[in-house]
């Protein structure tokens, strides 16, 4: 027997962007109005990679989404399907009675080209006529425009492998994240004057363009509440040319004026703006001299940055 009675927003939510988060204000709105649970259904891998077996790199890992989702709009309630040849051979009529038997679905909220079920034949029309039949529940949204273009993780993908991560953020809505448990590195950063901590992409997650960019820094809920807030930070994602020059990418992050040990701690890295690109300088100290560089540049955004939101400008 159901227990849970729910309000669900349907999609798979890479990146979770500007459209998405319209399905997601909309879920909480019914939720607080009906008292149906707020819900998210997505799936654990991407559909194109199972359905044509084309490789679609993700914006973010499915334990990223699900965080954005919790932090962001406060929905707790987040639930991963496994995507598979059953659920490929699927109904789009199915699809929707197994969320109401199975879930307890009794809103559905998707956005307005939403496709499901087999060969993609499911649409918004059919979802809401179908949820008229069962007498439950349907919010189709529609597209969200910012700066004239459609919202679309698409778009958002060939802004981060481009570098526009300030564009690239508008149109998500919050900016973009990386979470990973702290490894341990070469431990170079200490004779460059500026300890790192090393964190990698989780695979087939998108790379955004190699450089050095401005973040924040958040600390997992193991240390102090001081300790957990944003701290001003300089990240390089690539391989390092200078010191090392591998084939491994990584996300290197300086913490400003922070000296504590990180391993194995949990750590979310906020992407705010690209720097620089990641060049080979012709030695260590002018590499140096470049890192220390870049840490007034990621100061002197981020005083600018809140000093615009301060006075209404963000």
């Amino acid at each position: 027997m159901i227990q849970k009675k729910r309000v669900i927003a349907l999609g798979y939510f890479d990146g979770i962007h500007i459209g998405h988060a319209a399905l997601m204000r909309r879920v909480r709105e019914i939720g607080d109005r009906t008292g149906l649970i707020p819900s998210v259904i997505t799936f654990d891998s991407h559909p194109r990679s199972l359905i044509d077996n084309r490789n679609v790199p993700l914006i973010n890992s499915p334990e990223d989404r699900a965080g954005l989702i919790r932090r962001v709009f406060g929905i707790d309630d987040i639930i991963f399907l496994h995507f598979d040849k059953s659920t490929v051979s699927m109904t789009w009529s199915k699809f929707i009675d197994h969320l109401t038997e199975e879930f307890g679905a009794r809103h559905l909220v998707a956005g307005n080209n939403f496709k499901f079920g087999f060969a993609a034949e499911g649409s918004s029309k059919q979802l809401k006529e179908k949820c008229d039949e069962l007498d439950i529940g349907c919010d189709i949204i529609p597209d969200i425009k910012y700066d004239g273009i459609i919202s679309s993780s698409t778009y958002i993908r060939e802004l981060l492998t481009a570098g526009d991560m300030e564009r690239a953020n508008s149109f998500l809505g919050h900016p973009h994240v990386l979470t990973d448990v702290v490894r341990y590195g070469y431990k170079l950063g200490r004779t460059l004057d500026a300890p790192t901590i090393n964190m990698r992409f989780a695979p087939g997650v998108l790379v955004p363009a190699f450089g050095v960019y401005a973040t924040k820094t958040y600390l997992d809920d193991s240390l102090s509440a001081e300790e957990s807030k944003g701290h001003i930070s300089v990240t390089n994602i690539g391989i390092r040319p200078t010191v090392d020059n591998s084939e491994h990418v990584t996300a290197e992050t300086h913490i400003l004026n922070f000296q504590q040990n990180l391993y194995g701690h949990q750590v979310r890295v906020e992407f705010h703006k690209r720097l620089r690109p990641e060049v080979k300088f012709n030695s260590i100290e002018e590499l140096k001299e470049q890192i220390q560089k870049d840490c007034k540049a990621s100061t002197a955004y981020f005083t600018a940055f809140e000093k615009n939101c301060f006075a209404g400008k963000n």
